[in-house]
């Protein structure tokens, strides 16, 4: 556990990908099994269950502490996180210990089996022992607060090297519906047959944003593949041995959410397609609002089947016949995915159209046309490349339309997280409905340090209330709000809600009365309806 604090607090230190990967590379290299385990499934998102409530926690520190809950209110809103408030206010440990990660875990899982009394009992017990460093990771296991800024693929790079395997073969290994507790680190990375899984997924290709001004520098357009930028969930399907199983992005197996693409188990062919899920209906894509009526639901009703049906559209053919096709060209994994799915004809299996275009001229004016199609722009795809792992430069291009945007005054803010966490960094904006502000959007990205040093100085000289950690500001500053999608909703004041809300610029020119109205928003809404 000393060793994963450790890693912990340097990695946090440095936002150099050298030094991280060396940082990684050394514990790899010297931790046990079982913490090397747990390192890979933390950093990829696995989380052990949880057995503490924030409540319990902060109560039960408080009182270990001997302050008042007033005092750890104020304590928390200074730090802005809980598990370094707590980790601050518990009393100074009284003695050492050498249990490792995996331990920790394991007394973590425990926790559930005890009643109240005696969980408080082993949990300040173990306060006692975890120096200052230690708690506050500690804490952030316990309440699934943990988030470090590490890529999969630089994990997957640090174990490759460490391990001296292939970092293709250590991705695939590394993907998946495994965790600590139903393997060892030498069966996850070394194995056999570990990758023949029926359910397992490929690690996926990812693009990097384009530039507008160096769309020229990509070469002959005849060498590219143009197709729309869907603004769906991106996902694998997988049909292998006569059954199918969707993963998304983010590594979760979301089969049973979506019914409608159940019946692709019957493909004449086992094979893994890359692709979006999206919400369609009457030909065309419903708003994302629309998709996420389905995202996190555990049942799904018939109505709610019939308001929203699932389409999976496909762009790329990863395993064709049992066998992996990802070196081969992008030309031939999509002619074979044509024929595939023109095969299949199931009308919840479509295939991403190309967008043709003689000149990059002809391309930029289509891209303009992206939000009539309820795209995000355009993907640029090299017909020669073979599917990548991770973000690599130069294979695939994402070329999105430029924002929508709107005029917002600053009317509330909070303190951030971490190392903003004695900062105003997350703000409120409002725009007029007659000579009243309504709120319509929250954003805390954007500005530079310089900015938000400005902003949080006006806003600690400007505070009209107090509401716990939000402040109520003298509304004078205006922001220009930029966002991808709009659409009526009735869980918002304003009778929007916003997709992807951030701030593209201080609008230092404007004045508060040069703000956008309700209207201009609802207008926006009526047109993306």
């Amino acid at each position: 556990m000393k060793a994963f604090a450790e890693l912990f607090a340097e990695l946090d230190t440095t936002n150099k990908t050298n030094a991280k990967l060396d940082i990684l590379k050394k514990y790899l290299a010297e931790a046990p099994d079982e913490d090397k385990l747990w390192l890979l499934a933390l950093f990829g998102g696995k989380r052990p269950r949880r057995q503490v409530t924030t409540t319990q926690l902060r109560q039960w520190a408080a009182e270990a502490a001997g302050i008042p809950d007033w005092l750890f209110e104020e304590s928390y809103h200074i730090t802005g996180d809980l598990a370094e408030t707590l980790s601050l206010i518990l009393p100074p440990p009284v003695r050492t210990h050498n249990q490792t990660l995996s331990q920790w875990i394991d007394f973590l899982q425990s926790l559930g089996e005890p009643d109240e009394e005696s969980k408080k009992a082993n949990l300040m017990e173990a306060f006692e022992q975890l120096s200052e460093r230690e708690r506050f990771v500690f804490i952030k296991l316990m309440t699934g607060g943990f988030r470090i800024g590490i890529s999969q693929q630089l994990i997957t790079r640090a174990v490759a090297e460490v391990c001296q395997l292939d970092k293709a073969e250590v991705a695939h290994r590394l993907a998946g519906d495994w965790h600590p507790q139903q393997t060892t680190f030498r069966q996850l990375i070394f194995g056999e047959n570990i990758t023949e899984a029926a359910s397992k997924p490929y690690p996926f290709c990812l693009a990097h944003p384009l530039d507008e001004e160096k769309i020229g520098e990509l070469g002959v357009p005849d060498e590219w593949l143009a197709e729309w930028k869907w603004d769906g969930i991106r996902g694998q399907l997988i049909v292998r041995q006569g059954q199918i199983f969707i993963w998304t992005r983010g590594e979760e197996l979301v089969t049973d959410k979506y019914p409608e693409l159940m019946p692709l188990a019957a493909m004449p062919v086992s094979c893994v397609l890359d692709g979006e899920l999206m919400a369609w209906q009457n030909d065309a894509p419903l708003p994302f609002a629309e998709l996420q009526r389905r995202i996190g639901r555990k049942t799904i009703s018939k109505k709610l089947l019939l308001e929203v049906p699932i389409v999976f559209i496909a762009y790329d053919l990863l395993e064709y016949e049992g066998s992996d096709i990802r070196n081969r060209p992008l030309a031939e994994r999509r002619q074979l995915l044509e024929q595939l799915i023109a095969q299949s004809a199931h009308p919840a299996l479509h295939i991403s159209p190309t967008v043709g275009f003689q000149s990059w001229d002809e391309l930029a004016a289509i891209r303009q046309t992206a939000r009539e199609y309820a795209t995000e722009g355009l993907m640029l795809k090299k017909l020669s490349s073979t599917y990548q792992t991770g973000r690599v430069r130069g294979h695939w291009w994402k070329w999105k339309v430029q924002p929508l945007s709107i005029d917002g005054v600053l009317i509330y803010a909070q303190k951030g997280h971490g190392r903003r966490a004695t900062l105003y960094t997350d703000y409120t904006f409002g725009v007029w409905d007659g000579d009243k502000l309504v709120t319509f959007a929250k954003a805390y990205s954007g500005l530079t340090d310089q900015e938000i040093a400005q902003v949080d100085a006006f806003i600690k000289k400007n505070t009209l209330e107090k509401f716990g950690p939000v402040r109520t500001v003298k509304p004078e500053l205006v922001f220009e709000i930029g966002f991808e999608g709009i659409q009526p909703s009735n869980r918002h004041k304003s009778g929007v809600a916003l997709r992807f809300p951030r701030i593209l610029r201080w609008r230092t020119d404007k004045k508060p009365e040069d703000a956008n109205t309700l209207a201009d928003l609802q207008a926006l809404a009526a047109a993306f309806k």
